[in-house]
């Protein structure tokens, strides 16, 4: 009898702890259309495969009259689970208690999921939804927010971390996310920034909203802080699905491998006619991944910062790989502060998990300017560098079309450590391009006096410019570029490569770490 009297009010506790903060914070949590923390949890992993823990963890904090609510879970659900059968560690940050704001004993229950993750191997997907720091507690409130920063960097490149922004993430609790992977949000529904809409107007005079100071579409488009953006939460809940199957459980073990159907000899003949005679025209280089990836999938992330540069996962066999590709749809392709930084970034996470990359190659050189300059262009652009030249994966380039300058060298070319470098016949391989190059090359040729209409002159030198150098053939001439191919076998090619690149072992010199330019 004593046992079944234990066992009810186990259960009873147990019910008490997940009824969050009560029906009326549940119902209002609702009415702003977002999920609680638990339905949350239940959405992202597999059914009944949620095994929760310190469910009855409670805040210690005396001041403030605090010591007469003290809830169970105290604010966060953790645990662990499985997303499509592979394990994961969660938290899920409950805004029904106490606005989701942390703690000490919050901090302590995330701290012990991330060390559980890190040492059985295992990703990390932070929920948040928070109000910010416990005021009452003070500094343990800041030691907590503190000792997951720790966390966050200890073991980045040991597992894939993910964060999910599904309401407020405010003051210092945004650098928690920002050491993550992938930030993911929805639309006109969560937000992130460092000071409120009132302390800006305080100090400097804004007006300015929540949804324009750290929405969504703010993070997407212009600081680049986020990755991913759904218009709800349940699709959000899907891409992180997507997300995660391409991704390996840690640093120690190779990406899943699928079976996609799509024929490993599957040529595409409308890549021989995809790259515009006229040079200067735009297309959009996403058209030749889709032709060239499993089943014309591509999963891209940051699709609206930095357009110039595209970056994402797809299949080639089944396999998963990293894409970096220039966007000539958008300013040329070219590469500037943004687009560095975004690529760099990517690089170093493939790099960190064990995914190949492919790089499509289509770039009229670095960004000019006084404004890109003053941005920090040299910096910046030497991160895409040091990103490539440091990477060990195997790296696969294909030149489609134009790769001038400094940026020809940057873009994984044979100069660092580039494993296989393609060309297109289109591709065009020099210090820059024939408009500039003319005038410079045949300098003294166009300053002759020989009757001839110089417009007309400089049009038959930029030709014979471009006839000389223009073309790969003398790059390939050096053994810059190992074959220069017919467009239609791109994909045949790059899946022969990746299974020749498979044992792959490459490494660094012996040292603590490398100084990369932040």
């Amino acid at each position: 009898m004593d046992i079944d009297k234990k066992l009810l009010n186990l259960a009873t506790r147990k019910d008490e702890a997940r009824s969050g903060g009560g029906e009326n914070k549940i119902n209002k949590q609702h009415d702003k259309g977002r999920y609680t923390a638990r339905e949350r949890v239940g959405m992202l992993l597999d059914e009944g495969s949620f095994e929760e823990f310190d469910i009855f963890k409670t805040h210690r904090c005396t001041d403030f009259g605090m010591e007469r609510s003290k809830p169970y879970t105290d604010g966060v659900i953790t645990g662990y689970g499985t997303v499509n059968g592979r394990l994961v560690f969660i938290f899920s940050q409950d805004f029904t208690i106490f606005g989701g704001s942390l703690s000490k004993a919050y901090s302590e229950k995330i701290c012990k999921i991330m060390d559980m993750a890190a040492n059985t191997g295992a990703p990390v997907i932070g929920l948040n939804d928070s109000g910010g720091a416990r005021i009452q507690e003070g500094v343990d409130a800041l030691a907590g927010y503190t000792d997951i920063f720790l966390k966050n960097v200890l073991y980045s490149g040991v597992v894939p971390q993910i964060s999910l922004i599904l309401g407020p993430c405010a003051g210092g609790a945004v650098y928690s996310p920002a050491i993550t992977d992938f930030v993911m949000m929805t639309n006109k529904k969560s937000y992130m920034f460092l000071t409120g809409p009132k302390v800006v107007k305080k100090v400097t005079a804004e007006d300015v909203t929540i949804e324009q100071l750290g929405g969504a579409s703010v993070h997407a488009s212009i600081s680049g802080v986020t990755h991913l953006v759904y218009d709800d939460e349940p699709a959000l809940m899907e891409g992180v699905k997507e997300l995660l199957s391409y991704l390996p459980q840690s640093f120690r073990e190779d990406p899943p491998v699928l079976e996609t159907g799509d024929p490993v000899d599957r040529a595409d003949d409308e890549l021989n006619y995809i790259i515009p005679d006229n040079p200067n025209k735009a297309y959009d280089v996403r058209d030749v991944i889709r032709r060239v990836t499993d089943n014309s999938r591509f999963f891209e992330t940051q699709e609206n910062f930095a357009k110039n540069i595209v970056t994402g996962f797809a299949r080639l066999n089944g396999s998963s790989v990293g894409i970096v590709a220039n966007q000539p749809e958008h300013l040329s392709g070219v590469i500037d502060n943004n687009a560095s930084v975004k690529a760099a970034r990517f690089v170093r996470f493939c790099d960190s998990f064990n995914i190949p990359l492919i790089i499509f190659e289509d770039v009229p050189g670095f960004m000019p300017g006084t404004k890109q300059e003053y941005g920090g262009i040299i910096r910046n652009g030497a991160k895409l560098l040091y990103a490539f030249a440091e990477a060990t994966v195997p790296k696969i380039t294909i030149i489609l079309r134009k790769a001038y300058g400094g940026a020809y060298c940057v873009m994984s070319s044979k100069h660092l450590r580039g494993d296989i470098v393609l060309a297109w016949p289109t591709a065009e391989i020099a210090v820059m391009g024939p408009d500039g190059a003319a005038e410079i090359v045949y300098k003294k040729e166009l300053e002759e006096e020989d009757g001839i209409d110089p417009g007309e002159k400089l049009d038959k030198l930029k030709g014979k410019y471009r006839e000389m150098f223009a073309n790969p053939y003398k790059a390939a001439e050096k053994g810059y570029i190992d074959d220069i191919i017919v467009p239609a076998n791109t994909r045949i090619k790059l899946i022969k490569s990746l299974k020749m690149l498979s044992k792959k072992v490459d490494s660094n010199p012996e040292k603590k770490h490398g100084n990369i330019p932040l």
